[in-house]
């Protein structure tokens, strides 16, 4: 066989180079991947809400049930708990956010298994236990309301950064109070705070994101 001219030669060596260098980069990347998933490390998950895994908001509380027995967040570890704060006699915004709890459980098939609903009354002079046993597990029987005294609920409430006012106007109690949701992931950790406007379909992904990712 012919060699190759001295110019063949090197044009033929530039090629080999690429093509050996391609094929180590893809090696690389084939292995680094591998090395990845083989590390167990989680893959960071992206929300429609807002992220606060960094910003250590909520703590530890305890609060009652219906039933009169003390509660907190230790008590639905293993579970993302989908928390928000309401009075029972809310026009709108309450009822439509357990609404969207309850729907969101649905979306997510068996892994709403998962998913605990607390609603913590912010008008616990209005909001008994009888109430609180009557209206919350109306919009799924697995949902819980929680209630305590003024300063425990102020506390909670600083807590998750949610704010809270209870006026009397003419007769009238007016009540003006945070819309978010607050979901926390089944170590207790508050992770994603959503926006009253957030859809059920957007919140089940959250929680399916957290559930996956971690």
């Amino acid at each position: 066989m012919a060699e190759p001219a001295p110019g063949q030669r090197s044009s033929l060596t530039w090629k080999l180079a690429l093509l050996i260098a391609a094929i180590a980069l893809l090696t690389s990347l084939f292995l680094g991947g591998r090395a990845a998933r083989w590390s167990g490390s989680p893959v960071p998950a992206v929300f429609h809400g807002r992220d606060i895994t960094a910003e250590h908001w909520g703590g530890a509380f305890t609060l009652a049930d219906p039933e009169g027995k003390a509660r907190s967040l230790a008590d639905f570890r293993g579970k993302v708990v989908l928390l928000s704060f309401g009075y029972t006699h809310c026009p709108d915004v309450c009822p439509t956010t357990l609404a969207k709890f309850a729907e969101a459980r649905r979306l997510m098939g068996a892994a709403g298994d998962q998913v605990q609903g607390i609603f913590v009354t912010i008008d616990p002079e209005r909001d008994t236990a009888g109430l609180l046993r009557a209206y919350v597990p109306a919009f799924d029987p697995t949902f819980i309301g929680l209630r305590g005294t003024e300063a425990q609920t102020d506390a909670v409430t600083r807590a998750f950064h949610a704010n809270y006012q209870i006026v009397q106007y003419r007769g009238n109690t007016l009540v003006d109070h945070t819309a978010s949701t607050y979901i926390i992931d089944p170590l207790g950790q508050p992770r994603v705070v959503t926006p009253y406007e957030q859809t059920a379909r957007s919140l089940a992904d959250d929680v399916l994101a957290l559930l996956r990712n971690g």
